[in-house]
């Protein structure tokens, strides 16, 4: 679909790039980070254990101690093993403060959603460096047709607030749209001056294309969003369609 690398796609080339909402949030932060091969992946929130996407992850309070060997990136940074399941994350201005001095691309994970396909942050949230360069805010296109309840959203009460939709609603493009490009949504917390890269993930057919491309158009309106990137992240070849102004 495109020439351009997937880091470049997503300006996630340099800098502390964000990624948060729902619907892929993981499987894009390792994706790029093993297509950029020099990367730390980390986190301001919790995280499920992820030392099989990585090379090596460093469990440390003091990542700017870090020094990875050349055939250990990808790595992982890591404050604390919270459980058997998940790491601990940093806080955001730990990040601030390593992401200068580590000199590679930092990926940060900075919500999370409970695999749900859509979702809004709550008061705490997201978790964004005051750094960050780029910003991904995503969403999956199987929430579309699926009903605003927490079978399928994250806080579908915060969702209703955006779009004005009730609870059991049927999800439309233009809630994605919505959530994508609300300052309580999808652009919650994000620097002003950060590119932001919307991402509609999971567009597995043509019908889901076809939905995604609905709500991208109407996202795109909003001028803090640079483009917005369909996709399958999980692909071989993941990009489906851009969307830019």
């Amino acid at each position: 679909m495109t020439e351009q690398s997937l880091p470049s796609l997503f300006a996630a080339e340099q800098g502390v790039t964000c990624v948060v909402g729902a619907g892929g949030k993981k499987t894009t932060i390792y994706r790029l980070a093993n297509e950029l091969h020099k990367a730390v992946v980390t986190s301001t929130v919790r995280i499920p254990i992820f030392d099989k996407k990585v090379r090596r992850v460093y469990v440390t309070e003091s990542p700017e101690t870090v020094s990875p060997e050349s055939s250990e990136w990808p790595v992982g940074i890591v404050p604390e093993q919270e459980r058997s399941d998940r790491y601990r994350g940093f806080d955001p201005t730990t990040i601030d403060e390593f992401a200068s001095k580590i000199g590679v691309p930092v990926l940060v994970k900075a919500d999370g959603a409970r695999t749900r396909h859509l979702k809004a942050p709550d008061s705490r949230e997201p978790q964004i460096p005051s750094t960050a360069s780029t910003v991904i805010p995503i969403a999956s296109a199987r929430a579309i047709g699926k009903q605003l309840t927490e079978d399928w959203v994250h806080r579908p009460e915060r969702v209703a607030d955006i779009t004005g939709k009730s609870i059991g609603d049927n999800i439309e493009p233009a809630d994605i749209a919505a959530v994508l490009g609300s300052k309580q949504g999808g652009l919650k917390q994000v620097p002003s001056d950060a590119t932001v890269v919307g991402l509609i993930n999971m567009v597995d057919t043509e019908a889901d294309k076809e939905q995604a491309l609905a709500a991208a158009k109407q996202a795109i309106n909003n001028q803090q969003i640079e483009q917005i990137i369909l996709a399958q992240m999980i692909a071989e070849n993941p990009i489906v369609e851009q969307v830019t102004h």
